[in-house]
C-alpha cells in the first residue's frame, strides 16, 4: 500500500482523528436522508382559526334611572292600584251592577225582536262578569312582574308595558264610548287610569328613558350587571 493512503477498511472499523476516516461511533446516514436541520414544515390545526373577541366599542357614560323610567313605571304601578280598587269595588256592589246591567239587557230585550238571543246575552254577560273581576287581579299581578323586569333595566319588559297599556287604552275608550260602568265611581275611575297609561306610555318613550335602557342593556352584555 502506498504511503499516505488510508486503508479503505477505516471508514467500516471506525477511523483515528487525524487519518482521514469518521470518528469512532459514528454511523453514516441513509443514502436518501435530508440533509441536517432540515424537518417537515408545522403542522395547521384543523378547523376554523379562533373568533375575535366581541368588541361592544366604549363604555357609555354611567347613567342612573332616570325621572322618565320612575315616573312612567309609577303611573303604570297607579293604574294597576286603580284597577285592583275597580275590582273589589265590582266585587262589594256586585248586585247593584248585575241589576244595572240585568236592566240594559231588559231594554234590548224589549226593544229587540230576536228576544230568545237577547236573553241568552244577558244570562252570558251575568256570568261572566264575575270572571272578568277574578281576571282583573290576577292580570294586576302579571302586570307587576312586567313592572319589576323594567325597573331593572330590561328593554323588552317596557315593550311588553307599552302593549299592554295601549290595549288597556283601548279597552277604557271602549268602555267610556258606550256608557261606562254602572257605577260612576268605577267609570273615574277608568277615565283616571286611561290618563295613567297614557302618561306611562309617553314618558317610557322619552329619550332619557331610551338611553337608560340602552346603557342597562350595555351593562348586561359586557357582565359588568350587578
Amino acid at each position: 500500500m502506498t504511503a499516505g493512503q488510508g486503508d479503505p477498511r477505516d471508514g467500516e472499523q471506525g477511523g483515528v482523528p487525524g487519518q482521514g476516516g469518521p470518528p469512532a461511533g459514528w454511523n453514516a446516514p441513509p443514502p436518501n436522508a435530508p440533509p441536517p436541520g432540515w424537518g417537515p414544515p408545522p403542522q395547521q390545526p384543523y378547523g376554523y382559526a379562533p373568533a375575535p373577541a366581541p368588541q361592544y366599542g366604549p363604555p357609555p357614560t354611567p347613567l342612573e334611572r332616570p325621572v322618565t323610567v320612575r315616573a312612567g313605571l309609577g303611573c303604570v304601578i297607579g293604574s294597576l292600584v286603580l284597577s285592583v280598587i275597580s275590582a273589589v269595588v265590582s266585587f262589594l256592589n256586585w248586585d247593584t251592577i248585575s241589576a244595572q246591567l240585568l236592566a240594559r239587557m231588559n231594554a234590548q230585550l224589549q226593544a229587540s225582536p230576536d228576544r230568545a238571543g237577547a236573553a241568552a246575552a244577558a244570562s252570558a254577560v251575568e256570568a261572566s262578569a264575575k270572571l272578568v273581576v277574578v281576571f282583573g287581579l290576577v292580570f294586576a299581578a302579571v302586570y307587576g312582574l312586567f313592572v319589576w323586569f323594567a325597573w331593572s333595566g330590561q328593554n323588552w319588559a317596557r315593550i311588553v308595558i307599552w302593549v299592554l297599556a295601549g290595549l288597556g287604552l283601548i279597552s277604557d275608550l271602549a268602555g267610556l264610548a258606550t256608557g261606562g260602568s254602572p257605577l260612576p265611581f268605577l267609570t273615574g275611575l277608568s277615565f283616571f287610569q286611561m290618563l295613567l297609561l297614557a302618561a306611562a306610555i309617553v314618558l317610557l318613550a322619552r329619550k332619557p328613558s331610551n338611553d337608560w335602557f340602552r346603557y342597562r342593556r350595555w351593562v348586561r352584555v359586557t357582565g359588568q350587571a350587578r
